[in-house]
Parts: C-alpha cells; structure tokens; sequence
C-alpha cells in the first residue's frame, strides 16, 4: 500500500506548523521538504531552520529532499530526531556512493532522486545501498506541474528491478501527482505518493488526505 507525503513547498507558510498539523490530521505518512539552493534548479525555497522549526509540532517522519549542489556539504544540517529520509539527486552529486554513505552514518535513511530525463541505469551501482529512490515526474524547481506520463515507466522499470534483484529500496514519486493518477503510480510500483499542490490547494486539506489514502488503498 503507497503512503502519501504531502509537501510543504505547497503550503501557506505562514502558519506552517498548523499545516502540517492538517496533513497529519488527514492520515498522511510523512512530511516532504522540498529544499532547493537557486544553482542546482531555478528556486530557492528553505534550509535547515525550516527543518528544525517543524521539530516536535508533529509525529510525521520527514522526507527531506535536497535539490542543491554539492549535497554532502549541508546534510548534516537536515539531520533531526524526526529525519527519516534525506535524499539527494544523482546529477548533482559526484561521489554518489560517499554521500549515500554519509547519510547512513548520520543515522538517516539514504534516498536518491533521479531527473525525468535521467535513466534508471545510472544508479544501478547503489541500488543495493539506498533505501529509497525518488522519480521525479517533473522538471524540478517549482510546484505545480503537470505530470510527465514517461516517468511512470521508470517506477515500473525500479519495480522490476526489485523484485528481479530481490532488493528492498523504496519507490517515490514527486511531481504533478494527484487524485487521477495516485492509483495508477501505486499500481506500478511506487510506495511512496509526494503531492503539493493536490493536498494544500484543497479547502479542506485532512480531507484531501483521507482521498488520497482511499484511492491508493483500494
């Protein structure tokens, strides 16, 4: 069963804490932080204080995403007693199995994003390492995106590597996902459903939630 990980990049963040609060409210799994530097894609968004200001106003898990150059730089910034996962991007990181590494030893779980265009096939050399892969379903740097249908392709492609390998990384999307094709990425393999706009557009966000979670569990 997929869970859902709303993102805060969506959010009114001037009552950020309460937003959160909401998703939770509505049966999300985790909380997603988009974190972009202005190098790595076009947007800046949040760092470390963001992270460590949402420490303790919820039981959420946080999916810490890194969107910068040279990643292995600030992770340790992202690292709190609530930090599950931070993951990083393959094309913005060149020793790719030194940071996956580093997160583990922080006592963090090790997430790696790929970009629409980037093939499954330049990560094969950790997919014994890492314990989630991120497909991204948009060009990163900004919510609000429509879908780009050939990424569902590489969520069935990681799948069958899975299970043909036997390994137990976790599959997650981000980008454009929403109540028309959350069932569809689940069905394809994906355990781990990022929406942004899709949750906090809503009027009534616990709701969205609950809507998300019937569709993926049916």
């Amino acid at each position: 069963m997929a869970k859902l990980a709303p993102s805060i990049l969506s959010s009114d963040f001037s009552k950020l804490a309460s937003q959160v609060a909401l998703i939770e409210e509505g049966g999300a799994s985790y909380v997603h932080m988009d974190v972009m530097d202005g190098r790595f894609v076009p947007n800046i968004t949040f760092g470390g204080p963001v992270v460590k200001s949402l420490v303790g106003k919820t039981s959420l898990p946080f999916d810490v995403h890194l969107m910068i150059e040279h990643p292995e730089q600030r992770i340790e910034d992202f690292v709190t007693p609530q930090t599950e996962f931070i993951v990083v991007h393959q094309e913005a990181s060149v020793h790719l199995d030194r940071v996956i590494s580093q997160i583990k030893e922080l006592g963090c779980k090790a997430g790696v994003a790929l970009n629409p265009a980037t093939p499954v096939s330049t990560i094969e050399c950790v997919l014994g390492e890492v314990d989630l892969v991120l497909v991204m379903s948009v060009n990163p740097g900004f919510g609000g995106q429509k879908f780009i249908p050939y990424t569902a392709l590489k969520v069935c492609e990681l799948d069958e590597i899975r299970k043909r390998e036997e390994l137990d990384f976790l599959i997650e999307v981000d980008g454009g996902v929403n109540l028309d094709n959350a069932k569809m990425l689940a069905e394809s393999g994906a355990d781990i459903l990022v929406a942004g706009s899709a949750v906090f557009g809503a009027d009534d966000i616990p709701g969205r939630c609950r809507e998300f979670n019937r569709i993926i569990e049916e």
